[in-house]
């Protein structure tokens, strides 16, 4: 029994403070992560250095979505954290996207691609032929940076909800872990 609380305890542990696995619920981040994949977040990345444009983070969604399915309380909610903690069930409270823009930048969508600070973004994750909607021109306050999807057509991101303060930033996507047999770094 003794064995069985200390291994509880790492986890808790090692999922507070290190990484921690995440369901992926929506087809925001396709082709990069599709529905059902399960990627690991460092909760240390941004701790070693700042956010950079391109990285793919887990972030606590802004209230503007309130999306009124909080984890719930009792055995059902307790089993439900379960299943967050492993990254096997959807967790209603976080987002995850691609940063795009950082503190202080303008960032805009034109003619079908993104723009920061009047020049063309560069994007190599998106396949060919994505249109990005027109938005914008947005300047990203201090402490904020702006978040999108990779699939274009079908995310609710900061053209949405606005950007978002990097204090609500879970961490880092690291590795996309399932399937195995397409698991790889991000």
């Amino acid at each position: 029994m003794g064995l069985v609380a200390i291994a509880v305890v790492v986890a808790i542990v090692v999922r507070a403070f290190v990484a921690q696995a995440y369901y992926i619920p929506s087809a925001s981040m396709v082709p990069q992560l599709k529905i059902d994949d399960r990627v690991v977040v460092s909760r240390l990345a941004y701790d070693i250095h700042s956010v950079k444009r391109g990285d793919i983070v887990v972030f606590k969604a802004p209230p503007i979505l309130d999306t009124g399915h909080a984890n719930g309380g009792g055995v059902g909610g307790f089993f439900r954290s379960v299943g967050v903690a492993l990254g096997v069930a959807e967790d209603h409270t976080v987002l995850i996207k691609r940063v795009i823009a950082l503190p202080g930048e303008v960032v805009s969508g034109k003619a079908g691609h993104v723009y920061i600070d009047d020049e063309m973004l560069v994007e190599p994750y998106l396949p060919p032929g994505t249109v990005t909607s027109n938005f914008g021109p947005i300047r990203v306050p201090p402490g904020e940076v702006w978040m999108m999807g990779d699939n274009r057509g079908n995310s609710e991101d900061s053209r949405y909800f606005g950007p978002v303060p990097t204090k609500t930033i879970v961490g880092r996507a690291t590795w996309k872990v399932w399937p195995p047999w397409k698991a790889s770094f991000l």
